[in-house]
């Protein structure tokens, strides 16, 4: 027969307080891309949910990398769009090189997000990428925003 323990409310506390913070953040990230009628809101729920964390001074300083990123990967991927087709092995390698480029720059805490925002404008398949990058910056830029703004609400 197990017994279960029961955990003790303090261990929820950081749990309870990082959920809260991302709900938040995501909610009015997601409303204010709906109010300024960004094509797609979800990138800036995506943004405010990866941008936020625990410590509110770290929210804010990966922020700002986070940011750099983002602007460093809609180039990137607006720029390597027209080079590559939109296959498989071209994500993997616009990926790298967004990365990569992201090391080089300083901004280790940005790589993923740089990544992921070259991704998704490569991806697009659009005729239009440095359009179609602009609306991404935007969007993300949205969400990274409100969940430096949520950081300042104290815990």
């Amino acid at each position: 027969m197990s017994r279960k323990v029961p955990m003790k409310f303090s261990s929820l506390t950081a749990p309870l307080q990082l959920s809260i913070r991302a709900a938040v953040a995501a909610a009015l990230a997601t409303a204010i891309a709906q109010i300024l009628r960004l094509p797609f809101p979800l990138y800036a729920m995506i943004a405010a949910v990866i941008v936020t964390d625990l410590s509110p001074s770290q929210t804010r300083k990966l922020g700002l990398q986070r940011l750099a990123g983002t602007v460093l990967g809609a180039i990137v991927g607006a720029t390597l769009s027209p080079l590559l087709q939109h296959a498989s092995w071209a994500i993997g390698l616009s990926i790298l090189v967004a990365m990569l480029l992201s090391h080089l720059l300083r901004l280790q805490n940005a790589a993923k997000m740089t990544g992921y925002v070259c991704a998704i404008v490569l991806l697009n398949y659009s005729d239009h990428p440095w359009f179609y990058a602009l609306h991404r910056l935007i969007e993300t830029v949205v969400g990274i925003g409100v969940a430096m703004l949520v950081s300042l609400v104290p815990s």
